[in-house]
């Protein structure tokens, strides 16, 4: 029997998570369970008391788990929690159509020799243009990457290629890596112990990336342009803008250093210009604004590339 065990962490946003359950309690193929790991201090009781109030609403077993210290090491939690044979990582922000998970487990189904191990939906509302985006537009002229195809890792440079910008489907198509808004992992992969990386501490950025990278050496990666999803981008938990410039540099190099440990002076130069050209870009972008919030990006993309230059070589971690 499929069952699908739904791990969300989440921070401050008791109102995005009540939406959440929700529309879980909606679908065609309900979850099994759903693991809520909350983020926020002891003493801030919101979270905990909306779970409380709907247990008797929801068709849905609720488990409440507190523990902080990023959404990689929530979902982490989560993952030793969980006990259906698909591990959705949904985000509290994220509202699946009725058929999400109906569709995502018959495209399971067909994997009869079992060689996937994760599917993800498409998120209708994140679709970007590639061609009418000025920052892909420019990155094509300089020819910064070696691959332009969406959810293609660029091995050369170290830059996972937005997934986005592919064209709403209803086919399936194979990726390289995935988020974790909207991801259904088999268990089987999980049970052979990948795990995020609990490098990425706080907010996250890139980790859900480096995980399905991870996997990719073992495992086929898919997305599922039937199974649909919105993602609302709610404001609440979220850190400052300068962190996350900082984090471009700093969490792109880990990446970089963990996948392609057999780096040569042209993947060096190839990484490097990326994150100069992303600068330059934060830089004009500041100087059109004269906005102390942009300046401050800038500051921290270039304190994040300082400190990127000198990250050590990870140990390599089991996939």
């Amino acid at each position: 029997m499929n069952t699908v065990s739904v791990v969300t962490p989440t921070f401050r946003r008791p109102d995005q998570l009540e939406g959440l359950l929700r529309t879980l309690s909606s679908q065609t193929l309900q979850p099994t369970e759903v693991i809520l790991v909350d983020g926020a201090p002891a003493e801030e009781r919101g979270t905990e008391d909306l779970v409380a109030a709907l247990r008797t609403q929801i068709p849905i077993p609720v488990v409440y788990i507190r523990h902080g210290g990023g959404t990689a090491i929530q979902r982490n939690k989560g993952i030793d929690a969980a006990q259906g044979s698909f591990i959705a990582f949904i985000d509290d922000d994220i509202r699946l159509d009725p058929d999400y998970f109906e569709k995502i487990v018959e495209a399971f189904a067909r994997d009869t020799e079992k060689k996937v191990g994760g599917i993800s939906g498409y998120i209708v509302n994140e679709f970007l243009d590639p061609r009418t985006s000025k920052r892909w537009k420019w990155y094509r002229r300089l020819r910064l990457f070696a691959t332009y195809e969406p959810g293609r890792y660029d091995y050369l440079t170290g830059y996972p290629i937005n997934r986005y910008l592919q064209h709403p489907h209803e086919g399936i198509r194979e990726l390289d890596f995935m988020g974790t808004s909207c991801a259904v992992w088999r268990r089987e992969v999980l049970d052979q112990g990948l795990r995020f990386d609990e490098f990425f501490r706080d907010y996250g950025v890139l980790e859900d990336a480096h995980m399905a990278l991870r996997a990719r050496r073992h495992w086929k990666l898919l997305e599922c342009g039937s199974a649909r999803c919105l993602h609302l981008r709610a404001g609440g938990g979220r850190t400052e803008p300068w962190k996350v410039a900082w984090k471009t540099a700093v969490n792109y190099r880990y990446v970089f250093m963990d996948i392609v440990p057999e780096r040569t002076w042209s993947h060096e130069l190839r990484f490097w210009r990326v994150q100069l050209v992303d600068l330059l870009r934060m830089i004009a972008a500041a100087g059109r604004s004269w906005s102390a919030a942009d300046w401050k990006c800038v500051l921290g993309k270039l304190k994040g590339i300082g400190a990127a230059f000198l990250l050590p070589q990870p140990a390599r971690t089991p996939s």
